[in-house]
């Protein structure tokens, strides 16, 4: 018997970095049609494997091996060495919640290979697809109790497992939304501590997708690499000072609150916009959105802002009829997408194909984002 998992990308279309930064305020987010896997299948061992995999007659089916690690029950906790560590990671922190699963391992090993399409380092959530699926995978093969270890719950052991194990910090949408799927607003009240599973709300996760079926969007991955935690990492820190600050000594709200909050404002004022189908304003809301995150980054001390090639791309999109441009992840490099006007994607998409020629951008890639309706797939693979 083995299991397949699919799990999709996730965009934040409006109100980051909320979620990762400040984490108490909101995002509109959406899973994309961009997705990662799993198989699942039994082993005397414990297996971790990255594997590439091909999309053929309808489904993923394996395809070349890229790494491969055994283990026994005994050597966890694995130790970091960058060979798989964000597999080790979701095993080592799922170990150590579950009881069930610390006695199931020691009956019978598993073997996980995870592959994924998100390009690496893209804004679009792509290493927390992979600790997702462990989890998933763990959760499914050895029928653990799925009360205890519901998807909120795995959504936030993902945090403390980038957050605690690894020292990354990245938003609670890339836990959230692709295991949910859809379009959400997503609300992080009571979440900017960060404290352990179960001393803190979990995310509020509205789906909007009911009303709206899809989003005129079209994107591009830069195919600059851009590490997060390397932005969120420094952002978040500088937020957590100038909020204890405030709250010691009272008075004005210091800049990146002010920054913060006007974030929430375009998620909350965004989803009226998007259940009424005003593209203009919410278009409008997205171009401030990233004007927010531009200024936020540059107060922070990245002299480019938002990145030079994420802020290239939004100028263009915006000056070929795009209602809004803004990007997806923590900047620096990523993703970027914009709201289109009916019939003007071939303008945007030709002005973006020129930046990358001019700028030998080669690893560049357009794409429609395409809103998925379902998150975490579980299939039995005969």
């Amino acid at each position: 018997m083995r299991y397949k998992l699919t799990i999709p990308a996730r965009i934040n279309i409006l109100g980051n970095p909320g979620d990762a930064n400040e984490g108490d305020f909101a995002t509109i987010s959406s899973a994309i049609n961009l997705h990662a896997g799993a198989f699942i299948e039994p082993s005397d061992h414990i297996i971790l494997e990255s594997i590439s995999a091909e999309h053929r007659d309808g489904r993923y089916q394996r395809k070349n091996s890229n790494k491969r690690l055994e283990f026994t029950t005994q050597e966890i906790p694995l130790n970091y060495d960058n060979e798989l560590d964000l597999l080790k990671a979701a095993l080592n922190r799922f170990y150590k919640f579950s009881q069930q699963l610390r006695e199931s391992l020691t009956t019978q090993g598993v073997h996980i290979a995870v592959w994924s399409d998100i390009p690496r380092q893209s804004g679009l959530g792509g290493s927390s697809v992979l600790i997702l699926l462990v989890l998933a995978g763990l959760r499914e093969w050895y029928q653990l109790d799925p009360n205890i270890h519901n998807d909120y719950v795995l959504a936030e052991l993902t945090q403390r497992i980038e957050g605690n194990e690894l020292g990354i910090t990245c938003g609670f949408a890339d836990r959230y939304v692709p295991l949910f799927g859809g379009l959400a607003y997503l609300d992080y009240r009571g979440k900017l501590l960060h404290k352990e599973i179960c001393q803190e709300p979990f995310a509020t996760y509205e789906r909007l997708d009911h009303y709206i079926d899809d989003i005129p969007l079209l994107a591009v991955s830069t195919g600059i690499k851009h590490d997060s935690g390397d932005v969120h990492g420094q952002m978040r820190p500088r937020y957590l000072r100038e909020f204890n600050e405030w709250q010691r000594k009272g008075g004005n709200k210091p800049p990146m609150v002010v920054f913060m909050s006007e974030a929430w404002n375009t998620a909350w004022r965004g989803k009226i916009a998007l259940l009424e189908e005003d593209w203009t304003t919410f278009g409008k809301l997205m171009n401030k959105n990233h004007q927010i995150v531009n200024r936020m980054m540059t107060y922070c001390g990245f002299s480019e802002g938002a990145g030079w090639a994420n802020n290239l791309f939004i100028d263009s999109a915006l000056e070929n009829c795009a209602f809004g441009a803004k990007l997806t992840g923590a900047g620096g490099g990523g993703s970027v997408f914009a709201l289109v006007r009916p019939g003007k994607e071939s303008m945007i998409e030709d002005g973006w194909i020129k930046i990358i020629e001019r700028y030998d951008l080669s690893k560049a890639s357009i794409f429609r984002p395409q809103i998925s309706k379902q998150g975490l797939i579980i299939q039995l693979d005969e």
